[in-house]
Order: structure tokens, then sequence, then C-alpha cells
């Protein structure tokens, strides 16, 4: 074996047991192994900016601080989200189109004006597209990283559309404090969360409060990465390797917050159980997964069961 493939499958081999062999997590429901609950490791307690009850990690604001003046260069370290967001509508789109009662007629969808809530902005990648779509009413956008909320309002400045009053509002919080930087509203029509929940220390949590946002009929709709051994070595090994092989900076993705397809499935299936114990009806309808990966020379593209060990998109409907 050369020396290269020694470097590239010794951590894979070092990181994988970790997984196979559980994790120590605070739950009555899921195994050892499930992502979607507070763990007990200092990591993932880690205090946010915004108080003890925040989910946001300190160490990933300071990380996301030091790419924020490179956020809008299509070829610099956030390249691969540039390339990633026609993918994010198109994966929008499609949940548009169905709902809980069937499919939804195109010429109706196509009609309605949608309210935006997109968690984690960043630099406004996502949030200035959506704020440019003809069927947007208005997108909020937010980030607890004040450096990357301070160049999305520099790139807003820069196009009389997206400086329209209502149109784009950024604000730099967490998605904890949000009511108390906006005024108060019954819910948005989506609550978006792309490349967002691998970055979050108590993603249960990070995800009741999202949903708080989500009014009845709404879509969650989110990207994240499977955590797989495949996705060890392409998101960690491969994309975090020095220039010229590597894509994004080092530190940029912890593995062990990756969240599985199955994860994600499975805390909304709880909730609904919870619901019907209580005798309710379900809140959340089936959870709609889509894979895609990274082609050299061609992008992102769709592809079917990659979700299994790669990037996925996930959209799931809120039904009252």
């Amino acid at each position: 074996m050369s020396r290269a493939l020694r470097t590239a499958v010794l951590p894979l081999r070092q990181i994988w047991p970790r997984q196979t062999s559980g994790r120590a997590v605070q739950s009555v429901v899921h195994t050892s192994t499930t992502r979607l609950y507070s763990t007990t490791s200092s990591l993932h307690n880690t205090t946010g900016p915004s108080g003890n009850n925040s989910s946001v990690s300190a160490l990933e604001v300071t990380h996301f601080t030091n790419l924020a003046s490179s956020w809008w260069d299509p070829h610099g370290p956030s390249r691969l989200l540039h390339l990633m967001n026609p993918l994010r509508h198109d994966f929008i789109r499609s949940c548009q189109f169905t709902s809980a009662e069937g499919t939804v007629d195109a010429g109706e969808s196509e009609r309605a004006k949608y309210t935006y809530l997109d968690i984690g902005c960043g630099g406004g990648i996502f949030a200035s597209s959506a704020a440019r779509l003809p069927g947007t009413a208005s997108v909020t956008a937010i980030d607890p990283t004040p450096e990357v909320i301070k160049v999305a309002k520099e790139h807003q400045r820069g196009d009389p559309l997206l400086s329209q009053k209502g149109r784009l509002n950024y604000v730099n919080c967490a998605i904890e404090d949000l009511s108390s930087h906006t005024e108060a509203r019954d819910g948005f029509d989506f609550v978006t969360l792309f490349e967002v929940i691998e970055h979050i220390d108590k993603p249960s949590t990070f995800l009741r409060q999202a949903l708080n946002h989500l009014k009845p009929g709404g879509w969650l709709i989110g990207s994240t990465i499977a955590r797989h051994p495949v996705s060890y070595l392409t998101t960690k090994v491969i994309a975090e390797a020095p220039w010229p092989i590597g894509v994004v900076p080092r530190g940029t993705h912890d593995w062990d917050k990756y969240i599985n397809p199955s994860e994600l499935k499975g805390w909304f299936t709880k909730e609904n159980r919870e619901a019907r114990a209580r005798g309710e009806e379900d809140v959340y309808g089936t959870v709609k997964v889509e894979g895609c990966l990274y082609l050299p020379l061609v992008g992102w593209k769709f592809v079917n069961r990659s979700e299994k060990f790669g990037n996925y998109f996930f959209g799931v409907q809120k039904l009252r």
C-alpha cells in the first residue's frame, strides 16, 4: 500500500469504531448511535453565544468568522455552496408540488407568494437567491456570526431588488433568540437549514426551535451529510486536505456531528408517536430525502441512494 493511501485509510480505521461502538447519548427511545440527542461530551454541550440554551457552538462561530471575507468568492472556500445552490431550489420545488393531501397544482404553487426563514444563512447565498424569486413575499435570514451577516448585508446593498423594504431581512442571532429580534408572525411557509445541522451542538433542541417558526402546511427543508466511512473519506480526508486537493478549510466538518437520514426520520416518527399517545393527530408528514454527489467538472447532481453515505437533502411538511 502506498504512503498516500495509508494516510487516507488510517484515519478512517481510527474513526469508524467510534460509531459502531456507540456514543453516550441521553435518549430513552434511540440507541447510543443516535445523533439527534444531546451527547454528554463537552464538545456537544458547548455553550453558544446566546447562553446556556443555545444550540450554537462558539467554536463554529469562530470558524465561520474566519471564512466571512471570502463568502462571495465563487472560487474560494465557499465554492461548493455556490455550486450547490441550484439544487436547493430544485429540491424545494419538488416539495412545493407535493403535500400531505397529494400533488399540488403547479400553476397554483407558482402563483403563491411564500415567506422564508433561512437559518444559518452565512453570507446569504441561498437567502439572496430566494429573495429574487417572483414567488417570494419575504425572506428572513439569520446567523449567529456577526461577520458573515455583515458580509451578507454588504452584498444586499449592491442589489436594488434585494434592498426593497421587506424583501430580505438579515438578522444576527441564533434561532433561540429570533422572537426578540423580529415582529411576531404566524410562521413561515419554508424554514431552511442548508448545510447547518451538522454544525449544531444540540440538533434535537435546534430542530424543535426551527419547527416552532413553521406554519401549518409549511415545509422544513435542509441539507446535511450522512455519518458513514465514505463521508469521512470524502469530507474530511479529501475535502480538507491541503491545496490543491482540498476544497474547504481544515476543521470545516466534525464527522461526529453528521446525521444519518434514518436518524432524522426516526426523530420525526417519534414526535408523531408522542402526539398520538396524547390522543392527537400526527404533527409531521413523511420525511422526503434525496441524495446528491459532487462530481468534478460536472457539479452537484442528485444520485439515488447516495444519501446513505454522503450529502443529502431532506424535507418534511408540518401538518398542523
